[in-house]
């Protein structure tokens, strides 16, 4: 039937920077797909209460935070999980943070930071997820890229640096991993109404702009992340390897 195609019963899928924004938007989706998800992120108590909010909806929900730049942390946290449910079927990479500033007082620090968080980190868990999904004779890998993995803009350098370099580690690792089963792609989503985009919503030349730039003359709802995360991680998406999914809008098409 059409619905087994998306259907991910039996499965064990982390994602990482699942609290809140885009993250915890694919936590809902993949668990209302059937999927037992493990929520990762910094803050143990705020995963805590999202969990409770899956189990409410019957959904099953675990939580495991770790250090998602540390590799060690990483390959003790993946066998953590298969030792708790078995498997670890999916792998969403979706912790990120930003950080506006004129490259002329853009700090050192601040660069470190969003280049391990945004891709660093990616790595690093795909490094440790990887044999165990090989074992398991596949697997599927999701990195959360972004139209900035395509274009560019001003002040945000570190940003696209990583979303580019993250499109560029998500082919890398597909034409590596696809001979044991596992696929790797990448979703690049344009401008959701998310916490981390709140300062650019209320911007209003910013949004004007964008509305002009967006043929459907909105920003995007985090749901609407769902059809996309869904797909890549169900049998509907087998044979998709190495592909940047644009969920944009119309964005990059009409610049």
């Amino acid at each position: 039937m059409l619905t087994e195609l998306f259907s991910l019963d039996g499965k064990v899928a982390l994602i990482t920077g699942a609290s809140r924004g885009l993250g915890w938007a694919m936590a809902l989706a993949l668990a209302g797909a059937g999927a037992h998800v493990v929520l990762n992120g910094r803050r143990a108590d705020t995963l805590e209460v999202r969990k409770k909010e899956l189990e409410t909806l019957g959904y099953g929900a675990s939580v495991h935070s770790f250090d998602v730049t540390d590799d060690a942390a990483a390959r003790a946290a993946v066998a953590a999980i298969v030792e708790r449910h078995g498997r670890l079927d999916i792998l969403v990479n979706n912790a990120g943070i930003n950080h506006r500033s004129a490259i002329d007082a853009f700090p050192l620090d601040s660069w470190r930071a969003v280049i391990d968080t945004n891709l660093t980190a990616a790595f690093a868990v795909s490094k440790a997820v990887a044999p165990v999904m090989a074992a398991e004779g596949g697997g599927r890998i999701i990195n959360i890229a972004s139209i900035m993995s395509i274009v560019g803009r001003g002040t945000i350098p570190a940003y696209v640096a990583a979303k580019h370099g993250l499109a560029g580690l998500t082919r890398s690792l597909a034409v590596e991993l696809g001979e044991s089963g596992i696929t790797v792609n990448a979703i690049c989503p344009g401008y959701f109404k998310t916490e981390m985009t709140e300062a650019l919503q209320q911007d209003v030349e910013f949004d004007s702009q964008l509305m002009k730039r967006t043929p459907l003359r909105r920003w995007g709802e985090p749901r609407e992340l769902a059809g996309a995360a869904i797909f890549l991680a169900s049998p509907a998406g087998s044979y998709v390897n190495g592909h940047l999914l644009v969920v944009d809008g119309g964005t990059t098409a009409s610049l």
